[in-house]
């Protein structure tokens, strides 16, 4: 846009140039600082040797080739306009410093953004990328300090004078400003306001110190970066109250003036676009090759060695600041500056693609069991003599798939008290130990609490799923994702409630891009061998969960958006494990139409906020509802049925819907293998493999009635519907049967997701939309994720929760 006639002029007018410059300087050095904060010295020191090693290989090499290259560059355009004379040595330190630094902050955005961070590839290159990176900065100050030096003596005195402020930094100002972390409790808890103020004052001070000794003012923000503590997670929570400003005002108004410098059009003849491709060239093989071979000696595979060469080879945001500060110290001409411009834009876009390519994930799998031992480099198992008995547990966890040993959960901050309540009920209750006194013996015995605590704990996974937004902030959560873990509130609630009521539990956060939501909880999943993954639909109308986010819109406004089909879609259709989808309506939690919004209450004497106070649950019982219709996906919802009313606070209604005295046109009753080419509308006879199909699920009904334990009898009723498959008669029957209870813990309705017996409503749902008044509310995607059925019930607010189940694939038992 700069080469559009007049555009500089009233956009940029020549007049407000030193005070935009002023302001994208002030932005550079709080960048700069932002770039020193993210870097992690932990994870140097703890990797220092393959750091080292892969990180001066991945410097020496390009360095080197710089250097060659900047003999002709020197030669060829040092007459061009706007420079001063200054020694080949100089300019030869520049060019290599330009050819050996890496973009750590975009190197940090890839990795996560891949899902290499926890590799060894992620942790090898972030490791070496933060000693490249510090390296880089030192070089490149000492090369401004020769620049801006008049004598040698000058250039050492600027040298011994940043050295001696480093030290002052480390030795003095970081215990001091530690100390006052501490006392303010921002080191734990958050920097307070006063300190955020301080950080930035101490940032602008030290850039003030550095540019007047003859140094940039952004290596002054950059050390104050690096003395900011990475304990308590203080660094991310610094990040978070400075970067969007930073990122969305400053850095904009910096890059585009830094645009303005940049014209393609002097790239003008063949000599030029030589030394294009030749910078390219240099820049990329020389990082490519010594990041590789020093990571093939440090005992990584070919393929790993190849992907930390290229990663290595990434330029970014961080180059084109060296450029700029080359240009306005004019060392490079505005030629020369574009060139080195179009080798940071070739070099950063070029390395997602790669990675990609030399390190997808179906080969991280295969990498990641061929160094557990389990296969051989041609993908053969090794462990199928060694592990019998995990097999022959596998065998029998799927054989008796009414034992859920394994959950893997989806955690998020408004969904866990029902997901404590459904944990509960399956974990088989608590118990409690009576002790006497030390002093009176040590014998012990156990009492008996409400229920028995199971002879094999149910073992419990849960994940918590954060967004990977833009911000810095969110990418340092991800680098960080151990320590995070660890002071998370939502898993430590999580891991405590598993501990007091006789789950074994785990939990992990996961911080992944939006689009990705799926695949990842499908393969973390399967990973851990799960026997069935519950995923609760918050009320907050999204899956991914930012950290702050609180729930809105609750009931069924939540689902007018295209979140569930976006994500649940691609999931239920590639996980391979069983599926529950919880829908909370008071489930052991308040009910999402309740109004917990703080009322203001106004007296003579005082303006206070009075919050709702919940009264303890006198009634814990529950009461499930169950329309059985037939297919693999009822048939698991119904043994799971009769695994929760095991607990003596569960009751049971299980209803057949007999579909044969109800075929009408309106509707398809298929087999799953027919069910490819059915569509809704069609009049469709009952064919004899129907009439069999039916059949069949009325025998499985009748089987499973009768062999429920003599225990479980009061509390579980066995019925068959024959008043009509409609779906205003399955919600009829069903707000007869829940709800009932207005002070008990909470009732259920559990639905087949129906991949067996194919049962749509899409006429009736209408019809039944359009005669309940719903303002504003249109069909939608919810059906194609819960089913019409599920969706009805909904949309009618029956006064219970949901949980729909979907059997894993090629399971039709």
């Amino acid at each position: 846009m700069g080469r559009i006639p007049g555009f500089s002029d009233a956009i940029f007018p020549k007049e407000a140039s030193p005070n935009l410059s002023l302001v994208a300087n002030l932005g550079l050095v709080l960048f700069l600082f932002l770039v020193g904060v993210e870097v992690d010295m932990r994870l140097l020191l703890s990797n220092w040797r393959i750091a080292l090693s892969v990180g001066a290989a991945g410097m020496a090499l390009p360095f080197g080739l710089g250097c060659a290259i900047a003999y002709g560059l020197y030669h060829q355009f040092r007459t061009d306009p706007g420079l001063v004379h200054i020694e080949f040595g100089t300019y030869m330190l520049f060019v290599g410093v330009a050819m050996a630094i890496t973009a750590f902050p975009v190197l940090c955005r890839i990795l996560t953004e891949l899902k290499l961070l926890q590799t060894q590839v992620g942790i090898v290159t972030l490791s070496a990328g933060v000693g490249n990176d510090v390296v880089g900065w030192i070089l490149l100050a000492l090369c401004v300090a020769l620049v801006n030096a008049g004598s040698g003596i000058t250039a050492l005195y600027i040298l011994l004078t940043c050295v001696a402020y480093i030290l002052v930094l480390v030795y003095i100002v970081r215990p001091a400003f530690l100390s006052i972390l501490r006392r303010t409790g921002s080191l734990y808890s958050g920097p307070t306001q006063s300190v955020v103020a301080l950080t930035i004052l101490m940032t602008l001070a030290s850039a003030f110190f550095t540019q007047i000794i003859g140094v940039h003012a952004i290596f002054g923000g950059f050390l104050i970066g690096l003395m900011c503590p990475h304990d308590g997670g203080f660094a991310i929570k610094l990040t978070e109250k400075i970067e969007d400003i930073v990122a969305v005002f400053f850095l904009p108004l910096y890059f585009a003036l830094s645009g303005l410098n940049t014209d393609i059009g002097l790239l003008n003849d063949g000599i030029t676009w030589g030394y294009v491709f030749g910078v390219i060239a240099i820049a990329f093989v020389g990082k490519f090759v010594g990041g590789t071979l020093a990571a093939r000696l440090c005992k990584l595979v070919w393929r790993e060695s190849f992907t930390i060469g290229v990663m290595m080879s990434c330029k970014g945001l961080v180059e084109l600041i060296v450029l700029n500060i080359g240009y306005q110290a004019k060392i490079l001409s505005q030629r020369t500056f574009t060139i080195f411009v179009v080798m940071a834009l070739v070099t950063t876009f070029a390395t997602t693609p790669l990675v990609s390519v030399l390190y997808p994930p179906w080969y991280q799998k295969k990498i990641a069991a061929w160094k557990r031992g389990e296969i051989d480099w041609d993908g053969n198992s090794l462990v199928d003599d060694c592990s019998t008995t995990d097999q022959d547990d596998t065998v029998l966890r799927k054989a008796n798939t009414d034992e859920i040993r394994r959950l893997f959960v989806s955690l998020g901050l408004d969904t866990l008290p029902s997901i404590f309540t459904f944990m509960s009920l399956l974990g088989g209750g608590k118990s409690t130990i009576s002790k006497t006194h030390p002093r009176n013996g040590d014998k012990t015995s156990e009492a008996t609490g409400l229920e028995p605590s199971p002879k094999r704990p149910l073992a419990v996974h849960g994940v918590r799923m954060l967004e990977l937004s833009e911000r810095l902030s969110s990418v340092m959560k991800e680098s960080e994702i151990d320590d995070y873990t660890s002071k998370d509130p939502v898993i430590n609630a999580f891991r405590t409630f598993g501990q007091l009521n006789n789950v074994a539990v785990s939990g992990d956060v996961e911080i992944v891009p939006e689009g990705a939501y799926a695949e990842i909880l499908a393969r973390s999943a399967a990973e851990h061998s799960s026997d069935m993954v519950l995923i609760p639909l918050s009320q907050t109308g999204h899956l991914l969960e930012s950290e702050n986010s609180l729930p809105h819109s609750p009931g069924r406004e939540a689902f007018q958006n295209k979140t569930y089909s976006t994500f649940l879609g691609p999931f239920l259709s590639k996980t391979s494990c069983n599926t529950a989808l919880f829908v909370n309506n008071g489930f052991g939690a308040p009910s999402a139409g309740t109004d917990t919004t703080p009322r203001r209450i106004i007296s003579r004497s005082s303006l206070r906020s009075q919050g709702q106070t919940l009264a303890p649950i006198v009634n814990r019982s529950h009461h499930i509802f169950f329309p059985f219709f037939g297919g693999p996906d009822d048939h698991l919802a119904l043994r799971l049925v009769l695994r929760l009313t095991q607990s003596t606070n569960v009751t049971a209604t299980i209803v057949h819907i007999n579909l044969k005295k109800d075929a009408t046109p309106n509707r398809e009753i298929v087999s799953a293998s027919q069910q490819t080419g059915a569509k809704d509308g069609v009049n469709v006879s009952v064919s004899p493999s129907q009439d069999t199909l039916i059949e069949q699920e009325r025998a499985f009904f009748m089987s499973m009635k009768d062999s429920v334990p003599s225990e479980l009898q009061p509390r579980v009723l066995f019925e068959t519907f024959d008043g009509g498959a409609s779906l205003q008669n399955i919600v009829e029957k069903a707000k007869s049967e829940v709800g009932q209870s207005a002070k008990n813990a909470g009732d259920l309705i559990v639905l087949g997701r129906g991949s067996g017996v194919r049962r749509e409503f899409k006429s009736e749902l209408a019809n039944l939309i359009s005669s309940t008044n719903l303002l504003g509310y249109s069909e939608s995607d919810l059906g194609q994720c819960l089913g019409d059925v599920a969706e009805a019930l909904i949309v009618t607010q029956v006064n219970a929760s949901l949980l729909v189940i979907q059997a894993r694939q090629g399971d039709s038992t």
